[in-house]
């Protein structure tokens, strides 16, 4: 294939990615940090306070003043009391004595080192001392973290927990984080019934349901509706038009081919959108198009043709406006041979062996949905290649 020729999935692609743009515009929302978990920060944080807040122990032990061990082979201090971790404003420590404190606790003023308690000799009513200490030892200073003002965390980072206990230390109630991109799921087809029904003859289990949902969310987007659909075109637009009132993009799976019953097709075509059959296996019928002003994406109803779709046509664009890390394809070398339709770009399902070699797993057919649950990447054939042997590199997508 000549450099710069596209071919029909790469058009298609772009059509999808132009599409999305508008609809997948950053937008950022104010929520709860119990609610953050995952989320990206929308622009950076910066400490309302002095991190620690204020002058604390690192120890249990004695807290005294280093002046008063200078020159001296050892030194007992009398206990003239004990701070716990907790609300307290202790006396300055005065010169000569020492008082007992636990970790976390104020430091009095004047006081400038903690002796650890194993590091002591206890006496009556005092504690002896017999090595010299440095100032500020086991002793943590307001603000040695971080200052007031500074960068708590940087825009566009995805919480995770050790960022939730920097702003929760910090005080932080509320994060600004981006909105994720909201999206109705519309599975369809009178075949499918919910795993744990108990399916007639010529019944399938709906697989795409929580594939989709699945893959959404991953791709760090909200499902907002999560419905099946029957194969009636007044019930089916019914059905889409109120999920879409949530939602900045609908996606469907099924209902998109040349035959009959081909309910969102019928429903949607005439309302803007519009199909095509591309070169590509699996994966062949896709949709697209602006419905009300609703972008839509439908993808093939095979289990495995709905999630190669997703990967190759939605979830670029989807991570990115999530501000997740972009899974680039990767190389690796085929165990062994396998063979692909001139014209056709193919997906094959592949298990990779090591860190270098890629073994094909199952056929190409679009309905090999266990195959596709051991598999790990899809093997990515060119529409001008029509057989692969075993050695050659290929480009692969994680899964």
């Amino acid at each position: 294939m000549a450099h710069g020729q596209r071919s029909r999935v790469e058009s298609h692609l772009a059509e999808v990615e132009a599409l999305l743009e508008r609809a997948l515009q950053t937008r950022s929302e104010r929520i709860a940090l119990a609610a953050a978990l995952g989320r990206i920060t929308a622009e950076a944080v910066a400490s309302p306070v002095d991190l620690p807040l204020f002058r604390n122990s690192q120890m249990d032990g004695v807290a005294i003043r280093t002046a008063d061990l200078t020159g001296l082979a050892w030194r007992e201090f009398p206990i003239v009391g004990e701070i716990a971790a907790g609300p307290a404003e202790p006396q300055p420590l005065e010169p000569g004595t020492a008082i007992r404190i636990m970790t976390g606790a104020v430091v009095p003023r004047y006081a400038d080192v903690v002796v650890p308690v194993e590091r002591t000799i206890a006496t009556e009513g005092g504690v002896r001392i017999d090595e010299q200490w440095l100032p500020g030892t086991y002793i943590r200073e307001r603000g040695s973290d971080l200052r007031v003002g500074d960068t708590l965390v940087e825009a566009d980072v995805r919480l995770g927990p050790r960022h939730l206990a920097a702003l929760a230390a910090s005080g932080v109630a509320e994060v600004h984080v981006r909105q994720r991109v909201r999206i109705a799921i519309l599975t369809t087809g009178e075949e499918l019934v919910l795993p744990g029904e108990t399916p007639r003859p010529g019944q399938l289990f709906d697989a795409n349901r929580f594939s989709l949902a699945a893959l959404v969310e991953e791709a760090g987007a909200e499902v907002t509706a999560l419905e099946h659909a029957r194969d009636d075109i007044r019930s089916f637009g019914e059905l889409f038009d109120r999920v879409r009132a949530d939602a900045d993009l609908v996606i469907t799976s099924g209902g998109i081919s040349e035959g009959t019953h081909e309910v969102v097709r019928e429903t949607l075509v005439p309302r803007g959108a519009e199909t095509r059959h591309l070169a590509m296996q699996p994966g062949g019928p896709q949709l697209l198009g602006l419905v009300d002003g609703t972008p839509v994406l439908g993808f093939p109803g095979n289990p495995v043709s709905t999630q190669v779709s997703f990967v190759v046509f939605a979830r670029r664009a989807l991570r990115e406006a999530a501000g997740l890390p972009h899974l680039s394809p990767t190389h690796y070398r085929l165990t062994e041979s396998l063979t692909s339709p001139d014209g056709m770009r193919q997906f094959r399902r592949g298990r990779r062996v090591d860190e270098d070699r890629v073994e094909p797993i199952g056929g190409p057919s679009s309905h090999l949905v266990a195959t596709m649950a051991r598999a790990d990447v899809l093997i990515e054939v060119p529409d001008d290649v029509v057989e692969l042997d075993a050695g050659e590199d290929v480009r692969t997508w994680e899964l």
